[in-house]
C-alpha cells in the first residue's frame, strides 16, 4: 500500500520543512510515502471563497483515481488516538488497497465535490492548527503509527 499527503500550496518555513522531510524520510522503513504539494490557485485574491475551493478541489480530484481511498483532513472529522489510528492504518493495510490519500485543504476548507468524492474525514484535534503545522503534525502521527504497529519504542519516549 501507498499512502499519499495532498496538500494545497508550499511551506515557507524552513524549519518546519526540515522537521517535515525528516519524517518523510523515517517514514520511508516502513511504507511507500508520497507527499504531494500542489500549488496554489493563481490569483486568488481575485476569486470567491466559493470558487477558490471548487478550483482547489478540482486539482486535488485530478490527483486521485477511483480505487483510492480519499480521507478529508478536516475540522469536523472522527479524531482517534495514537494507538486506535495506528489500528486505523494496519487495517486499510490489510485490505489491499493499493493508495490511501489524506488531502489538507486550502485555508477555507473543501468543495462540496471533495466531501462527496471523499471514503472519510479525519481530524487531529479540536484545536485549529495552521496549515503547514497540521502536515507536520499528521506526517509524525504516521511515524508513529508505524512505530506503534511495530512495537518499537518511539511512542513512549
Amino acid at each position: 500500500m501507498q499512502i499519499t499527503l495532498l496538500t494545497i500550496g508550499k511551506t515557507d518555513n524552513t524549519q518546519l520543512n526540515k522537521l517535515i522531510e525528516d519524517y518523510k524520510k523515517r517514514l520511508v522503513h516502513y511504507i511507500k510515502f508520497e507527499f504531494e504539494i500542489i500549488p496554489d490557485i493563481k490569483n486568488s485574491k481575485n476569486l470567491s471563497e466559493a470558487l477558490q475551493k471548487q478550483k482547489e478541489g478540482e486539482q486535488i480530484l485530478a490527483k486521485v483515481s477511483k480505487s483510492d481511498r480519499l480521507i478529508l483532513l478536516d475540522e469536523n472529522g472522527k479524531q482517534f488516538d495514537s494507538i486506535t489510528f495506528s489500528n486505523y492504518l494496519q487495517k486499510h493495510m490489510n485490505s489491499g488497497l493499493k493508495n490511501l490519500i489524506f488531502v489538507i485543504g486550502g485555508p477555507y476548507g473543501f468543495s462540496d465535490a471533495l466531501y462527496q468524492r471523499s471514503d472519510g474525514k479525519l481530524s487531529l484535534s479540536k484545536m485549529t492548527f495552521s496549515h503547514q503545522m497540521v502536515r507536520l503534525f499528521f506526517i509524525e502521527q504516521l511515524y508513529r503509527g508505524f512505530t506503534i504497529l511495530r512495537n518499537e519504542p518511539y511512542h513512549h519516549r
